[in-house]
């Protein structure tokens, strides 16, 4: 099997939600979830977790995570691009120990995941010896295709459309192809393609399609984890039973 780590990030200063990457979610920190999954897949042989925070660090580790280093603060604030963290782990391991062939990037901000899936996606992506990296999406209840943006004289138009006609946007949402949004379920990334490339994806992503996932942006995000745990508690009890 080829070495295979997960890599977490899980950066302080969240502004939409303070510290939300350690806020309390079903008795846990947000963490512990994306933790416990990796913990319980099949193919992933370490869980790294990349923080710039000493406290994050602390708690990851007690939560059965690696934190070999702490992330510089300079790839640390709300607009660095998830390539330096990515960046930064691969250089750490050519330095000090192996690097892994495969990263399975996890969210933090995802937490509702069955490990069984992650196991998925990483065969999937190793059965395509063209794929640069695979991504998870889910399909989008509105079709982007029936979606709109402003023109340059300020009226709507159809997204990406030439015309300012809307009429066409009226049609059941069957006549149009369905469209997907990228979720942070599960990505799979090739470190000898990233280390090469200058890319975390590249030009030949495969898509792994799974249930909605919500991501933790706002308090009105984590409102709505909180209700749905509290309808399925079944979700905390595959994890953590």
């Amino acid at each position: 099997m080829k070495d295979i780590i997960a890599l977490i990030p899980a950066r302080s200063g969240s502004k939409g939600v303070p510290d939300k990457n350690i806020r309390i979610l079903g008795g846990r920190p947000l963490i512990a979830w994306s933790i416990k999954a990796c913990q319980k897949s099949k193919l992933i042989s370490r869980v790294i977790v990349s923080t710039d925070s000493p406290e994050y660090a602390d708690l990851a580790s007690e939560l059965g995570a690696e934190v070999p280093f702490l992330r510089p603060a300079e790839i640390s604030d709300d607009r660095s691009p998830d390539y330096h963290f990515v960046l930064h782990a691969l250089e750490w391991f050519s330095v000090y120990e192996c690097e892994p062939d495969l990263i399975v990037h996890i969210r933090p901000t995802t937490p509702f995941r069955d490990p069984a899936l992650i196991d998925e996606a990483i065969e999937a992506f190793r059965r395509n010896p063209l794929a640069t990296a695979l991504r998870s999406v889910h399909e989008m209840s509105e079709s982007a295709y029936k979606t709109f943006e402003f023109a340059p004289n300020g009226q709507l138009k159809l997204l990406a459309a030439e015309s300012t006609a809307l009429d066409v946007s009226n049609d059941a949402r069957q006549l149009f192809p369905p469209t997907y949004q990228a979720n942070g379920y599960v990505d799979v990334l090739s470190s000898r393609f990233v280390k090469s490339h200058g890319l975390l994806h590249g030009d030949w992503v495969i898509p792994f399609t799974t249930p909605a996932a919500i991501e933790v942006d706002t308090e009105e995000d984590f409102a709505h984890l909180e209700f749905i745990l509290d309808r399925n508690p079944e979700i905390a009890q595959r994890l953590f039973s």
